[in-house]
């Protein structure tokens, strides 16, 4: 299967299945000399994984993490990083009604024409456990950007109807609700939304919002390696992302150039800009302001409601989708879009170490 892998110099390869022995990636082109461990990533991984509330997966996964190689008296060797996660808790048989069966929403039918063949225990690669991988590398990534003082932190921006408010928004009310959204009162408004939808054994959508500072300007390559096209890739790349927007985004559309363009402007002697609209970048280079976008994440296709969908003898049938499910992606997704910035940024970062020769020339400087 092609397409498991991402990155120019940070690379990496995600490998395993959803109800296979275990998940896992290779991280190859990380720096040596960082200070890192299991708990470093570790920290990552529980904020993603199954059964922290009842708006997640009952699935019981402990999801410890173990380096098998790269990393050597708590430093990174340079060399290829290899992680694993082991599955302990599946539940193969519960998907044993759906195995001729296509659920709407899901990627089997796709996955069946395309292959010929599908791993119908919980989606195989197409299962959003496969974003386990993802965030380990991801905490990797993000070990090495706070290290030049760059930070990444996403959050739940909006649950169905319900959004945060900028007068409410509280930073760290996020990590004292279940939902990971910066705003206590939406917080409570979307757990009720969600229960009436439980209830009535249906699923929610959201939005996912992203802020990167510290990041200097000029990262990003011209023309196809853009960081905002980049970005864009990386996040449309985790299941269930049906939409990405950097900085005004759609709003742009409806606005003019007069409020739209962002004033430059010198602060301690320094170019800065007034207002950012543009969310970070200007010709797909980092501007010097925060990075800014968001990411809509559609309704968790696994429902218990019943559904019209077709077999694969090409007849028409109704499905109850049974197992454990997620009412909502949002809150455990919110760390994979963090890994995935992570990931992009820091590898676009190695990339524009090469993009002037007075740069290269004081690296061997320093060597000498």
């Amino acid at each position: 299967m092609a397409g498991s892998t991402y990155g120019t110099i940070f690379k990496i390869m995600t490998w395993g299945e959803s109800h296979g022995t275990g998940i896992g990636v290779v991280v190859d082109g990380c720096p040596a000399g960082l200070e890192f461990g299991e708990a470093d990533i570790q920290a990552w991984l529980d904020r993603r994984k199954p059964g922290q509330s009842k708006f997640t997966t009952a699935r019981q996964e402990g999801d410890r993490v173990e380096i098998l190689s790269g990393v050597f008296e708590g430093k990174t060797t340079g060399t290829p990083i290899a992680l694993e996660v082991r599955n302990t808790d599946q539940r193969s048989h519960d998907y044993g009604n759906i195995m001729d069966v296509y659920r709407p929403g899901h990627a089997d039918f796709t996955f069946d024409r395309k292959y010929g063949f599908r791993d119908y225990r919980g989606g195989g690669r197409s299962s959003g456990r496969e974003t386990i991988g993802r965030v380990a590398a991801g905490a990797i990534a993000a070990k090495v950007l706070e290290s030049l003082g760059i930070r990444i932190q996403a959050y739940t921006r909006s649950i169905g109807p319900v959004s945060i408010s900028p007068e409410r928004f509280d930073p760290e009310e996020m990590w004292k609700n279940r939902l990971y959204m910066p705003d206590a009162e939406a917080a409570r408004a979307a757990e009720a939304y969600l229960e009436e939808l439980m209830a009535r054994r249906d699923s929610s959508g959201g939005v996912v919002e992203c802020r990167v500072t510290g990041i200097p300007a000029g990262v990003g390559e011209p023309v196809f390696e853009k960081l905002d096209a980049n970005l864009a890739k990386a996040i449309l790349s985790i299941g269930a992302v049906k939409g990405f927007e950097i900085g005004d985004g759609f709003a742009a559309a409806g606005s003019t150039g007069s409020v739209n363009n962002d004033a430059f402007g010198l602060e301690r002697g320094a170019v800065c800009k007034r207002t950012n609209h543009s969310g970070g970048t200007l010709g797909g280079i980092s501007d010097g302001s925060d990075l800014v976008f968001r990411a809509a994440f559609k309704p968790t296709p696994s429902i218990a409601s019943a559904q019209q969908t077709v077999n694969r003898s090409g007849e028409e049938v109704e499905i109850e989708i049974h197992g454990r499910h997620d009412p909502i992606i949002v809150p455990r997704a919110v760390v994979v879009v963090e890994a995935m910035t992570a990931l992009t940024v820091c590898d676009l970062l190695l990339v524009s170490m090469t993009s002037r020769l007075d740069r290269m020339q004081k690296f061997f400087e320093d060597m000498r």
